[in-house]
């Protein structure tokens, strides 16, 4: 098993607490993990990019070559679209519908989901709207999450065991909110297909 995966988006979007989801769930079925912090994690608004690796046997390296991710998870739209390039020519981008307008020339909305949909796999989803139906519109990057568990080589239960382990401190409520958010995801897809 090995799977490669760079979640990008924008700081403050929860992309570490889906790479913790996710290490936890890989390290409770004992995988390998390496994950790199590439650039912008403590700026908020700022982009961000992590590459997360695991697999069965050991990894050698943190960082993900070209054409090799298996899948780009992005909590922003146009965030997805800088990495491509990565992107394995099975791989899949899954990602947010909803734009973090930070810039004043950010790009068309219908313009960006076109060229991001114009890729071989590819899952988009608007995961704020479903997280605030569930009733905590904070969860967005879970219901992604969630989205991309389809995807993953990681069972559903160990990336359920990942957020109570890392939400415990915080609260019965929060886990659960995120626990509904995962599903919520997930469904969302099933209902797709």
């Amino acid at each position: 098993m090995k799977q490669d995966i760079i979640l990008a988006g924008v700081g403050g979007q929860g992309i570490l607490s889906i790479a913790a989801i996710i290490g936890l769930a890989a390290l409770e079925k004992d995988l390998f993990i390496k994950q790199a912090e590439v650039h912008g994690m403590s700026q908020r608004g700022g982009s961000v990019q992590s590459h997360l690796r695991i697999s069965s046997s050991k990894i050698a390296s943190d960082l993900i070559p070209f054409g090799e991710a298996d899948m780009i998870l992005s909590v922003e739209p146009m965030e997805s679209l800088r990495y491509p390039p990565y992107l394995s020519a099975d791989g899949w981008i899954i990602t947010n519908t909803t734009p973090f307008v930070n810039i004043p020339d950010y790009p068309d909305l219908d313009k960006l989901l076109a060229q991001i949909k114009s890729y071989k796999n590819v899952v988009v989803i608007n995961a704020d709207e479903i997280a605030k139906k569930n009733g905590s519109p904070k969860s967005s990057n879970v219901v992604l999450l969630g989205a991309a568990s389809r995807y993953l080589e990681i069972p559903f239960e160990n990336l359920e065991n990942g957020i109570r382990t890392l939400f415990d401190r915080k609260g019965e409520d929060v886990v659960n909110k995120n626990l509904t958010a995962l599903k919520a995801g997930m469904e969302s897809i099933l209902l797709e297909k």
